[in-house]
């Protein structure tokens, strides 16, 4: 009998590990297949090894973007990125398609923020900018509530304005700690991409 309790952990650990990987892989294929390219629109902006091109439907300008918080990098992240690494570039005049997926164990949330400094520079986002749209949060929780390990939430924001926006966590310190990457909205702009540096 104690051969088989002790063995009890073992399988459950395993079995833990797999569904966890699992997740990862799918959330990472989920990524990859989404950010492709699928348009037939023509564009005059040229592609570097660097850029990224996001997959959109350029008939009713719209950007399809997956946002995660990846288990693998930094604490506080946005596709393995943070402290604005992740650059995303969107036509003005165009709408987002956001999809927010967090594989941490803390909750997170996801604000599309009109900032006033270049850099987050209080632990309450409100603070430095204002709230455009809110993705796992409301406007009277982001500070202490976001979706939890595993699940995703989603929204439509836009049309966009020309402009530098950012994209940040907005439960309190996270943005301060690295949780935050920049959005460029430009008339310059005529194919969706991103960069990290």
């Amino acid at each position: 009998m104690k051969a088989q309790s002790s063995l009890l952990p073992v399988i459950v650990g395993v079995l833990v590990a797999i569904v966890a990987v699992g997740v990862s892989v799918y959330a990472y294929y989920e990524y990859q297949v989404l950010s492709a390219p699928t348009s037939t629109a023509t564009s005059t902006s040229t592609s570097t090894s660097s850029q990224i091109p996001l997959k959109y439907d350029s008939t009713n300008k719209t950007v399809f973007l997956i946002i995660s918080v990846l288990t693998t990098g930094p604490t506080f992240n946005f596709n393995g990125t943070s402290n604005g690494q992740l650059k995303i570039y969107i036509p003005a005049g165009w709408s987002v398609y956001v999809k927010f997926v967090n594989e941490q164990s803390l909750p997170h949330n996801l604000i599309l923020l009109q900032n006033t400094t270049a850099t987050p520079s209080n632990p309450d986002v409100g603070q430095f900018g204002k709230i455009l749209y809110i993705v796992g949060a409301t406007t009277s929780n982001y500070q202490t509530s976001g979706i939890s390990s595993g699940q995703s939430d989603s929204g439509l924001w836009g049309p966009l304005s020309a402009g530098t926006y950012m994209l940040v966590c907005g439960i309190l310190g996270h943005a301060q700690s690295g949780m935050w990457a920049v959005v460029i909205v430009s008339s310059n702009v005529t194919t969706p991409y991103t960069t990290t540096s």
